[in-house]
C-alpha cells in the first residue's frame, strides 16, 4: 500500500498485490469486489480484466492494481512511487465482515 496523496492529486492511496496467474488475477480481483461491495464501496469501471495481466480497480480515494509479476516488473509502480509513504496495510483497521470473519 503506497500513500500517494502528495504526488497525486486524483487518489490517496494504491494497493498494489500481485498474481501469479491470470485465473489468480481474477479471483482476487472478484474478491476485492465482493468485499468491498458488501462495505457499499463502488468501483469505477474495472480496466484490463479482459487480459488479467493487470486489473486496476478505481475507487476513486483508493485504486487497487493487481498485477502479475512480469506486469509489476515492466511498470515498477514502487519505484515510480518511491519517495511515497508506504502503509502497513496490517496495521490497516478492516471490519469484521470484510474480512471473511
Amino acid at each position: 500500500m503506497i500513500d500517494v496523496r502528495e504526488r497525486l492529486r486524483v487518489v490517496d492511496y494504491f494497493v498494489i498485490a500481485t498474481a501469479t496467474s491470470r485465473p489468480q488475477v481474477r479471483a482476487i480481483q472478484n474478491e476485492v469486489h465482493v468485499r468491498l461491495k458488501a462495505l457499499g464501496e463502488t468501483h469505477l469501471p474495472i480496466e484490463g480484466a479482459d487480459l488479467g495481466w493487470w486489473v486496476l480497480l478505481d475507487y476513486v480515494d483508493v485504486v487497487v492494481h493487481v498485477m502479475q509479476p512480469e506486469a509489476r516488473a515492466y511498470y515498477e509502480l514502487e519505484q515510480l512511487y518511491g519517495d511515497s509513504e508506504r502503509v502497513d496495510w496490517r496495521a490497516v483497521d478492516v471490519p469484521a465482515h470484510a474480512a471473511g470473519n
